[in-house]
C-alpha cells in the first residue's frame, strides 16, 4: 500500500472512530501533546479541531471552552495517577513490607512528574477552576497511598497524625525532587541514589520513636 494510501485509509478510520464516541478521548489525547508541548497558553478549541482533523465546532459539543478542557485533563491525570498507584499497591501483594510499599508508591509519583511536568502543574492549580469533580478526582487517585499509611499506622510502623497530610508532605519531598532531576541540576546517573536517600529519609520520618 502507498504512503497516500495508507494516510488516506487512516484519516478515513480516524473519522469512523469519531462517528462512534471516540472524539473526546482523541481530543484529550491531542490536547495533553500540545500542553507538553507548548503549555496551557498553546491550547485553543479552535487549534485542537485543526489538529484533530475535524469541524471547528466539534470540540465544543465536548467542552464548552478551554477551561472545560483543562478541567478535563486535570481530572484524566489524576485518574492515571491513580491507576498507577493501585498498580503498584498490586504489584508486591498484600503482604508487602511498608517500606517496599511506600518505595513502590515513591516511585510511581516520581516517575509520572518526571513524565509529565505540564500536566501535574496543571493538576495541582486549581485557582482557575471551581469543578467540584477535580477535588473528587484527586481524592480518588490519593485513596491508595493514604490507606496504606493508616494501615502502617494501625500496625503500630507509621507515626501517628492524619494520613492524608502524611502523604501530602511525601508528595511534597517527590515534587521537589522531580523539579531537580527534571531541571538538569544534578546527572542523570545520581537519580536512583537521590531516590533512594528520600525514601530512606521518609522511612526515618515516619518510625515511631520509642
Amino acid at each position: 500500500m502507498s504512503i497516500t494510501k495508507r494516510k488516506a485509509r487512516e484519516v478515513v478510520e480516524r473519522a469512523r472512530s469519531y462517528h462512534h464516541g471516540d472524539l473526546r478521548a482523541e481530543l484529550l489525547r491531542r490536547a495533553e501533546e500540545t500542553l507538553s508541548r507548548a503549555g496551557v497558553d498553546g491550547l485553543s478549541l479552535r487549534q485542537l479541531a485543526r489538529d484533530t482533523g475535524v469541524s471547528h465546532a466539534a470540540p465544543s459539543r465536548h467542552f464548552r471552552d478551554k477551561q472545560a478542557l483543562l478541567d478535563a485533563l486535570t481530572i484524566a491525570g489524576f485518574e492515571r495517577l491513580g491507576a498507577g498507584f493501585e498498580q503498584a499497591a498490586g504489584s508486591g501483594g498484600d503482604t508487602a513490607a511498608f517500606p517496599a510499599r511506600l518505595r513502590a508508591m515513591a516511585h510511581t509519583y516520581l516517575r509520572f512528574a518526571i513524565d509529565n511536568p505540564a500536566l501535574l502543574a496543571l493538576m495541582f492549580a486549581r485557582k482557575n477552576s471551581s469543578d467540584p469533580a477535580i477535588e473528587e478526582a484527586a481524592a480518588r487517585a490519593f485513596t491508595v497511598p493514604i490507606e496504606m499509611v493508616a494501615d502502617a499506622q494501625a500496625g503500630g510502623e507509621v507515626v501517628p497524625g492524619e494520613p492524608r497530610r502524611i502523604c501530602l508532605s511525601a508528595v511534597a519531598a517527590l515534587h521537589g525532587l522531580a523539579a531537580i532531576l527534571g531541571s538538569g541540576l544534578v546527572a542523570a546517573e545520581e537519580a536512583d541514589g537521590l531516590f533512594d536517600e528520600m525514601v530512606g529519609h521518609m522511612m526515618d520520618g515516619l518510625r515511631p520513636r520509642r
